[in-house]
């Protein structure tokens, strides 16, 4: 009997060790969890958001390289290594990582312009990245607060849409610096390109147009005639696609100049073909006059190391969540930082500059109806395609094309409502917003790093000055005749406080000594 009950309690155990490893399996590579339950339905409904995203990651990507100051290929070199990685390592299915405005920002302000020191960026930014999730250190997310995270968003759309300004308008040799580049290129106007800037307008209002013919125009009922249903398919499908149908109508526009024999835009120029090769990330740059060695490298990035993968996190932790609300599941905000962080030092490997989660994209996704992570792999294999068999054509892009496809996509993260909300609900708010707002537009670590500062100073304050609420105890329903009986002396009660609240309880109290924690205390008053 003892036998049986001993081999029984055993191969109990033994299951739930099973179960438990599997747990574990899944919590470190969760393609483990959904791949055994992959469907045929499933197959399409990836390889329908997958073609979609890759349709409008292909543009951006090259546009976003612009941004970051770089030769376009990176773009495209930056957008299928992230989308491999997440698909085995991410916990949410609708989140597609590449390059984004905002990192590109980033990259353009700590890399100087170079492809050496943004792969560098990667990869360093990856092994921080890394770092923060084997070390569950998640929590220190928590003191970037939403309205310095509103405050840098909104400075950056409005400086990544002024950066663009000068490739609507055909203007060269402008400087990067935002204050220097708005007096340039008011100063400069005069010389403003009649070809790029016809161009660049007209691609703004198609994509506008697009956009709002999107918003519009609902999905058609089941019950509505099929050619009812098609048109609005088709034409659900060209909005969402309207990145890629706008940069193609304009290098058509381009090419026909070109074989014409005049040409009144500015192009892009010749692209790189083929892969990118397979090499480590440049840990030293060959120069005239010598070598940059890694340390040196390192110093000139400075603030970047720890900006660039704090930001990356940020936002692809943020999108997460947002759209596992969204669609009811959840996600491991430690394993999103792993995902990222293997895909960057990955992408290191590919001449990567550092990605993030996309939100754009990743509203794309969810629209399309993605099932799983496998959407990114088809997305990352368009990009592959793309790399092997389009660059040839990619030298007819105009610049002002990508420029319209920048500032259209960007507009939208300058949030304005966010200081009337505030300014109703919390005007207190409005200090590290601001802050952080107006600094960004000098340089974007001193904007972060000064509303960090900002936000964690009102939240010392708050815990030193807590809200303190005076009161009488419950049970001291007969107060008046006790005290009358002269058994239990008037005392005021504290609401409850947090322990670092209670160290400052005497604040704002005439008699410290007179007043006891709620609950602490008897009818008796002991």
């Amino acid at each position: 009997m003892c036998q049986r009950w001993s081999s029984e309690r055993m191969g109990e155990a033994w299951v739930r060790h099973e179960a438990g490893s599997q747990e574990a399996a899944e919590q470190k590579l969760p393609v483990l969890g959904w791949l055994p339950r992959y469907s045929l339905s499933c197959l399409r409904l990836d390889l329908t958001a997958g073609v979609t995203v890759g349709l409008t990651v292909v543009p951006q990507a090259l546009a976003y390289a612009e941004v970051a100051g770089l030769p376009v290929q990176y773009g495209l070199y930056s957008s299928f290594v992230g989308c491999f990685v997440y698909c085995l390592l991410g916990t949410a299915k609708d989140v597609t990582l590449g390059p984004t405005a905002i990192m590109s920002l980033l990259v353009s302000s700590y890399a100087f312009h170079d492809p050496a020191y943004a792969v560098l960026l990667a990869f360093l930014s990856g092994c921080v990245q890394l770092a923060m999730g084997l070390l569950h250190l998640g929590f220190l997310l928590d003191f970037v607060s939403c309205p310095v995270i509103k405050g840098f968003t909104s400075a950056a759309s409005i400086t990544i849409s002024f950066n663009q300004v000068k490739n609507i308008l055909g203007l060269r040799g402008i400087p990067r610096q935002f204050f220097l580049e708005v007096y340039e290129t008011l100063r400069r106007i005069g010389e403003t390109r009649a070809g790029d800037a016809i161009l660049g307008l007209s691609c703004l209002a198609a994509l506008a147009g697009l956009q709002a013919m999107k918003s519009r125009l609902h999905p058609a009922a089941s019950t509505e005639p099929l050619a009812t249903r098609a048109s609005v398919l088709l034409v659900r499908s060209c909005a969402t696609a309207r990145n890629a149908l706008v940069v193609l109508a304009a290098s058509l526009v381009a090419y026909s100049f070109q074989v014409s024999g005049s040409q009144p835009l500015t192009l892009t120029g010749s692209v790189p073909h083929g892969f990118p090769p397979f090499r480590p990330p440049p840990f030293s740059k060959a120069v005239p006059n010598g070598t940059v060695p890694f340390g040196r490298m390192v110093q000139d990035m400075g603030a970047g190391l720890a900006v660039v993968p704090l930001v990356g996190v940020l936002e692809t932790v943020a999108i997460a969540k947002a759209f596992a609300s969204q669609n009811n599941y959840r996600i491991d905000g430690n394993q999103e930082m792993l995902a990222m962080g293997t895909a960057n030092i990955l992408g290191s490997f590919f001449s990567s500059y550092p990605i993030t989660g996309s939100f754009g994209r990743t509203a794309v996704n969810a629209q399309t109806g993605v099932c799983t992570p496998m959407g990114g792999l088809v997305t990352g294999t368009l990009v592959l395609l793309s790399l092997a068999y389009l660059t040839s054509l990619f030298c007819y892009i105009p610049k002002a094309a990508l420029a319209a496809v920048i500032i259209s996509a960007v507009v939208p993260m300058f949030d304005a409502r966010i200081f009337r909300t505030l300014w109703r609900v919390k005007r207190l708010d409005l200090v590290p917003l601001c802050v952080t707002f107006l600094l960004c537009f000098w340089e974007v670590q001193y904007g972060i790093m000064a509303g960090v500062l900002v936000s964690g100073i009102l939240l010392l304050y708050s815990v030193a000055r807590p809200p303190i609420k005076v009161g009488l105890h419950p049970a001291w329903t007969l107060a008046g005749s006790l005290r009358a009986a002269g058994n239990v002396p008037p005392r005021p009660l504290l609401g409850e406080l947090s322990p670092v609240a209670m160290t400052k309880c005497s604040f704002g109290l005439p008699d410290p000594q007179g007043c006891v924690p709620w609950g602490t205390c008897t009818a008796r008053g002991k």
